[in-house]
């Protein structure tokens, strides 16, 4: 490998790689690779990359394609490399899947929430927002996105590297959670976030929803929708939004998306695809019908997908 850097483990020497290297190992856990895997059975892109990374070195000979993503995955969640994707699948697994299940929670990525996109939500009994603060990520923005979520979610969480933690405290209001994910890749909560449904804007969550999910929202809360043109409709949803409580809008926007995001089907995918690809399987949309394709590309003797190109 090209970097000169090596750690010891017991009797094992790893050599870091390179930051070439390293862009290649982020980009084999983008949807890029993921869909196209979904879509063909094959990825020529994964291919590509799994050179560039210089993985196959640290699989045994008759290694699978998810063999080589776990190791991959493995380099990537070393304290220094960790990347959004990283922090994603700790909480996945930690909280999502660990706190509760795929029966009776619902995650949402890359979710509008005001001027920002929230990185991650977890909704069961209320709404947690996640905003991820990686060691390659700055601070400048984080006092901004806090308050947009907060206009969405009744409960806000900042995750982040064990270097950040200080100037994250520092950074936000004490309404807002804290927690630390650590060199060995456990989560920690520093400081509990408060549960405030009732500083939710009910307008800023009309904007955040699609049309039919606002409309199942205004229907539970016995709102009658009137019967105006199209043209018309997101005016006047929107002003029947601003009079709600805010409360009452959080509830409902729960129960909501808990049945039109419900993530339960999935769960037969995620149980057949190695543990580094859960967040993606979880975050990445494609069709039920392209599954197989997926299950069969990672259990490709890696070998043969390098064949891919």
């Amino acid at each position: 490998m090209a970097s000169a850097a090596i750690n010891r483990r017991g009797d094992r020497e790893t050599v870091a790689p390179s930051s070439t290297q390293l862009a290649a190992i982020t980009r084999l856990f983008s949807s890029a690779v993921f869909r196209e895997m979904a879509r063909k059975g094959r990825s020529p892109l994964f291919a590509r990359l799994i050179g560039l990374a210089e993985i196959g070195g640290q699989c045994p000979d008759d290694a699978t394609v998810g063999q080589a993503f776990e190791a991959a995955f493995g380099v990537l969640k070393t304290a220094g490399r960790r990347d959004e994707y990283v922090y994603r699948s700790a909480l996945t697994h930690n909280v999502l899947m660990g706190t509760h299940s795929l029966n009776t929670a619902c995650m949402l990525t890359e979710f509008r929430a005001g001027a920002c996109k929230a990185d991650l939500a977890i909704l069961n009994g209320t709404a947690t927002v996640y905003e991820i603060k990686s060691e390659r990520d700055s601070l400048a923005r984080l006092a901004n996105q806090v308050e947009n979520y907060k206009r969405v979610f009744a409960k806000a969480y900042v995750i982040a590297g064990e270097g950040h933690v200080a100037s994250v405290l520092a950074t936000v209001p004490e309404d807002v959670g804290v927690m630390m994910l650590s060199s060995r890749y456990r989560i920690s909560t520093v400081r509990e976030a408060e549960d405030r449904p009732d500083r939710i804007c009910p307008v800023t969550v009309f904007e955040s929803l699609r049309s039919d999910e606002a409309g199942s929202i205004l229907k539970r809360l016995g709102v009658p929708l009137p019967d105006v043109p199209n043209t018309l409709r997101h005016g006047v949803m929107r002003d029947l939004f601003q009079a709600l409580d805010p409360t009452e809008v959080h509830i409902a926007m729960v129960k909501t998306l808990k049945r039109t995001r419900d993530l339960s089907p999935l769960s037969s995918l995620v149980e057949k695809l190695p543990r580094s690809l859960h967040a993606a399987a979880l975050s990445i949309q494609v069709r039920r019908s392209e599954h197989e394709r997926i299950v069969e590309a990672v259990s490709t003797p890696l070998g043969a997908a390098l064949a891919w190109v």
